[in-house]
């Protein structure tokens, strides 16, 4: 199904390579006359961010290879096209010994270089481009290049990819017609060997799938979904069937499904998002807002545009008023697939098809679950990211939890439930309560995690948690919570003074860890505490602020069994309630009266 679909999109996208061909970076180009002089090199590299990036060309796509040697065609590493030796490999290869055996590789791997172009027909060999290339490979010594300075010196230092191009013209030698003709016969050939599993149809199996580049955490120089471990060992060879030929995929079907994966994985797509350690990719069976939209709901927003998911998640929202897509849509189907390393393959996090209409309802619940009273610098829609990092522990460099300490799977599992709309995880709950019990801080992020988890695991006799403050609950945990917020702000008005604006540490730096778990043994203590603040704050000018304290604690203490009100220890559910219970009265009381702080 996952191929499928991903070979469907290929078919439906007019931006992705042909048969034959990939989209790579080249930094450097040497252009040389029809002679095979080079005239100048060229270098194509932008900066991006703290980096230099080549810019990316349509070459002939590469074989696949790890340690053997295999050439890619007119283009390929400064190894392959001129015999320069890797810095570092010539360094680590002296050290053990094995100089004599890497230059005799980089002969190899000059002559494969050679070896790929004269392979092509005789139409593409008296092409002029590919003619001047090969005069230059016979022809030019290396110390020639020296006259290009500090280029040359960094293309000796940094074994980057390299073309060629013939002087006055503007694409590459391997973008001329005679070798674009000559790889599009060799790609369309048509050759059977077995049937394809994906159409159904006769063709010719790919025995090594290309590989696939992008996922975060895998292998740098790609790795794959469909492979098999070893062609040698019996365990493996399903039939007699080695390697590919154990889930026969034809080759033009490999080559598309590769090709669309690692378009929607490249750095620039809009149809990527980040979801902990899981590279999750979306795409639709025709085009949809929601695919252009995705990414913008539920990734962090670029620093240049900070409302860029508010506004996308707006637009959502308003869609049914306006009778638009993507609510509206039940007929296209919509595409959700989350990847993860596993070695030198990938492993698939969560893969999830439903339509359109489906999945926009879906978020909206997502979101709608999430919603809670907010200050005026908090995001009004909370990125996955911002959910994930507020269960992981938090550092100078992170304040808001490290994305480093996220625990492995927990992205994938929340993506899930929010694309199922299934329960969030345990340890989503979990690690945000832990959290704050550690920190003794229930963020923003924190408490509208809390809520989210417990509505939607909720039993039938338990009262739902509201976006604010719920003044008519009786559940216990939730006024606990409410009760140890009016303490310690009894606590602030009965010590602070303008000279001194707060307390060294207050009850919830002592205190929230056991007042949440274990009520029965802090907050009898902290109640004999509680007349002395308050006539300590009546007595320091703030008469109003006690006044209004010792009305929530009445208010609260009323609704709590008249037997019993402290447990002995609470749940982690009633612990997230508890949480919850202290951030709404929290905002409630500053919100209601900002001056209270400047008496």
């Amino acid at each position: 199904m996952i191929l499928q679909s991903l070979h469907e999109f290929y078919q439906r996208k007019q931006d992705l390579p042909p048969h034959g061909f990939d989209l790579k970076e080249i930094p450097f180009v040497i252009e040389v006359n029809k002679a095979g002089v080079p005239i100048q090199i060229e270098d194509t590299r932008a900066q991006d961010g703290k980096i230099k990036r080549g810019k990316p060309y349509l070459v002939p796509q590469p074989p696949k290879k790890s340690v053997n040697v295999l050439s890619s065609l007119l283009w390929g590493n400064a190894e392959y096209v001129l015999g320069v030796p890797d810095q570092d490999k010539l360094a680590d290869k002296k050290t053990k010994g094995k100089e004599a055996q890497y230059k005799q590789r980089l002969q190899d791997q000059r002559e494969a270089f050679v070896g790929a172009i004269k392979s092509l027909p005789k139409e593409a060999l008296v092409d002029e481009g590919v003619s001047a290339v090969l005069q230059f490979i016979r022809g030019t010594d290396l110390s020639v290049l020296q006259r290009f300075g500090g280029i040359w010196e960094e293309i000796r230092r940094t074994n980057p990819n390299i073309s060629f191009r013939l002087q006055g013209d503007i694409e590459l030698v391997c973008q001329r017609k005679a070798v674009t003709e000559a790889v599009a016969e060799s790609a369309n050939r048509k050759v059977y060997d077995g049937i394809c599993l994906v159409t159904g149809q006769p063709d010719e199996i790919e025995r090594l799938h290309p590989a696939i580049k992008g996922v975060r955490g895998a292998k740098t120089s790609g790795a794959n979904i469909v492979a098999v471990n070893d062609n040698e060992n019996p365990a493996f060879a399903s039939y007699g069937k080695h390697q590919g030929y154990n889930s026969p995929v034809g080759k033009r079907v490999s080559f598309e499904y590769t090709t669309a994966l690692n378009g929607l994985l490249s750095r620039h797509s809009h149809q990527r998002i980040q979801v902990g350690d899981s590279s999750t990719v979306f795409w639709a069976d025709k085009p949809s807002p929601l695919e252009d939209n995705f990414s913008d709901i539920f990734d962090e927003p670029p620093r240049d545009d900070p409302d860029r998911n508010a506004r996308a998640l707006k637009a959502l929202y308003e869609a049914p008023h306006q009778g638009v897509a993507p609510v509206n849509d039940a007929a296209t189907r919509f595409f959700v697939l989350g990847l993860g390393p596993n070695g030198p393959r990938i492993a698939i996090r969560f893969w999830h098809v439903c339509t359109v209409a489906e999945l926009a309802h879906n978020i909206q619940r997502h979101f709608d679950d999430l919603r809670l009273v907010r200050g005026e610098r908090e995001k009004p829609s909370l990125p996955l990211r911002s959910l994930l990092n507020a269960t992981a522990l938090a550092t100078v460099k992170y304040p808001k939890g490290d994305p480093d300490k996220v625990p492995p799977n927990l992205g994938g599992e929340v993506m899930r439930s929010i694309l199922e709309c299934l329960p969030y995880p345990a340890t989503l709950l979990q690690g945000a309560v832990r959290r704050i019990r550690a920190e003794q801080e229930v963020s923003y992020e924190r408490a509208a995690i809390v809520k989210a988890c417990l509505n939607r695991t909720r039993q039938i006799h338990e009262k739902e948690l509201t976006m604010s403050l719920d003044e008519d609950s009786t559940d216990v945990a939730y006024l606990l919570g409410r009760l140890f917020f009016v303490l310690e702000e009894a606590q602030w008005a009965a010590h602070s003074t303008k000279a001194n604006p707060g307390t060294n540490a207050t009850i919830r730096d002592r205190f929230y860890g056991a007042a949440s778990a274990t009520p029965i043994t802090v907050f009898p203590q902290l109640l004999r505490l509680y007349p002395h603040h308050i006539s300590k704050a009546a007595k320091s000018g703030r008469k109003g602020i006690a006044v209004r304290l010792e009305k929530l604690v009445d208010s609260i203490t009323s609704k709590l069994p008249a037997t019993n009100p402290f447990p002995s220890y609470m749940v982690i559910s009633e612990q997230g309630r508890f949480a919850v219970g202290y951030y709404h009265q929290r905002h409630d009381f500053f919100s209601r009266n900002q001056s209270v702080q400047g008496e």
